[in-house]
């Protein structure tokens, strides 16, 4: 019809009218989109040679998935690139623990009669009973030993996303069409912007977000990712030619848990040693390494990780999603756990109203494999509001976050520990002033307002002592000390409910006003 294109967004196909622009595709179609990250834009190649494709979407009746193809040429390879249009409407064959089969076709295949190797995700063909006539393409879910028929060479080829669709598949699922993915390498042409103005053309592509399947062997590993994805986006701080990696996080240190190889899409965490903390998405395999934990994988959304530069945030959705109920109330506790069937136990203050300052078991896989969680509820009077000057005091907000247990949960534990005249003086439970800086930042000059929460630095001997006070002073800062030996990190919000504490109280703060968190 003239007058319209057709673009693709996340590979829906849409129609809009000519001299539409990014921000029409996007009120259009409705994908998952956030203001400030980055939206990816492939364009048109106007020549896109499908002998060089190395990358297929599979679409079945259940979703769809994607395969690779291995570097190394063999019979397999070329039977699938000459051939794989012939596969479209093939039906499901069988289905066991290890692998799915879908068949039978002819095929001009050799098989060999001796069981093969093969590891998790890999795809092959087939010949049942030893005939051609009798081919199925098979995939594996695991990694196993079997006889299947297949050819000498084996597998060839893998899946890279969508391998979630491989455990949802039943007998009366069928292929129903085979695309081959031109990549933005092969067109040359893309673009990464957060501006909605961008007029589009026929036939380009749009990728709004990344969708991250979070490994069931990385508990620890995948809280750690939510922290450094809290606000919803990855901030692309580095770029090489085989990951893209966000240091949000950079000097905490990570629990060690997957030992697999890094493959493309493979999300992980550095563990030890020089930029431990941080997180990566590869773009290319590497071997499996005792300094990097792998906690996920990219299911849908390579294309943006292939056109992710330097300072652009990329929308991450998880599967699952985190369950955080820290400073939610039970009521709502209740509410973000119906879908997933997961029993909550209140214990200590267990009015609705009440607030939840921990959780047992502690992460998100732990809690869905057991299918229960207990979590400790208080009166809203135990828990103090805070507001944290990010800009003005960056490098003391990491130490602070971190000893108090801000970094990975919106709610933190601060012991008071000496009450005098107007001031309040708290010792934070983890002592990171031992491998963390807290170098004169943000000192005051005239005064100090009642509220604001000092830290003292390393001009002083308590350095890391946390304080404030209820009355403006312009001699001595929260914690008591000298104005230049005080970095002021931010304020306490409802100051008057510091009555309500005592000597050896643990009081409960909780950050407002944080992007990305209640």
């Amino acid at each position: 019809m003239d007058g319209e294109i057709t673009v693709e967004v996340n590979g829906i196909e849409i129609k809009l009218p000519e001299r539409a622009t990014l921000g029409d595709a996007i009120r259009v179609s409705d994908p998952p989109y956030k203001e400030g990250v980055s939206v990816g834009i492939l364009k048109r190649s106007e020549i896109e040679q499908e002998e060089n494709v190395v990358e297929y979407r599979i679409i079945t009746t259940s979703g769809e998935f994607v395969i690779e193809l291995f570097e190394k040429h063999s019979s397999s390879k070329k039977q699938w690139a000459d051939k794989f249009r012939e596969y479209r409407d093939i039906p499901l064959r069988w289905i066991s623990r290890d692998a799915v089969a879908f068949g039978p076709f002819a095929s001009e295949m050799v098989p060999k009669r001796e069981a093969g190797t093969y590891r998790e995700y890999e795809l092959l063909f087939a010949a049942g009973g030893g005939d051609p006539h009798n081919t199925h393409l098979i995939i594996t879910k695991d990694r196993h030993s079997a006889e299947y028929g297949a050819p000498l060479e084996g597998s060839f080829g893998r899946v890279v996303s969508g391998k979630s669709v491989l455990d949802n598949l039943e007998k009366k699922d069928r292929i129903i069409e085979i695309k081959p993915v031109i990549s933005w390498k092969q067109t040359g042409e893309h673009l990464l912007t957060t501006d909605l103005t961008v007029p589009l053309e026929d036939g380009e592509k749009v990728f709004t977000f990344l969708d991250v399947a979070m490994s069931a062997e990385s508990p620890h590993g995948a809280e750690h990712f939510f922290a450094v994805i809290r606000n919803g986006s990855f901030k692309v701080d580095m770029v090489s030619s085989s990951f893209i990696s966000d240091h949000a996080l950079l000097g905490e240190l990570p629990v060690y848990e997957n030992y697999e190889p890094r493959m493309r899409g493979s999300v992980f965490l550095r563990t030890v040693g020089y930029g431990a903390g941080k997180a990566f998405i590869s773009t290319d395999d590497r071997t499996a390494s005792i300094l990097h934990s792998v906690i996920g994988h990219v299911e849908q959304g390579m294309e943006l990780v292939n056109m992710a530069e330097v300072g652009h945030r990329l929308l991450i959705h998880t599967t699952p999603a985190q369950i955080m109920l820290h400073g939610k109330s039970f009521r709502e506790a209740e509410e973000e756990l119906s879908p997933y069937s997961v029993k909550l136990i209140r214990e200590g203050d267990i009015a609705d109203e009440a607030l939840i300052v921990a959780q047992e078991p502690d992460t998100t896989i732990e809690i869905l494999r057991e299918g229960t969680v207990r979590a400790t509820g208080v009166d809203d009077s135990k828990i103090v509001s805070i507001e944290l000057y990010d800009n003005a005091a960056p490098i003391t907000l990491d130490f602070f976050r971190h000893a108090i247990g801000l970094q990975f949960r919106p709610v933190g534990i601060m012991p008071l520990i000496m009450m005098y005249e107007n001031t309040y003086i708290f010792k934070a439970e983890k002592p990171a002033e031992r491998y963390k800086e807290i170098l004169p930042e943000n000192t005051p000059k005239e005064k100090v307002v009642s509220g604001e929460i000092g830290v003292t630095n390393q001009a002083a001997k308590r350095m890391g002592m946390v304080g404030v006070k209820t009355k403006d002073d312009d001699l001595f800062g929260p914690t008591g000390e000298k104005f230049i030996s005080t970095n002021i990190i931010g304020r306490i919000l409802d100051i008057e409910k510091l009555r309500n504490f005592k000597e050896g109280d643990k009081i409960y703060v909780i950050e407002r006003n944080r992007e990305g968190d209640p």
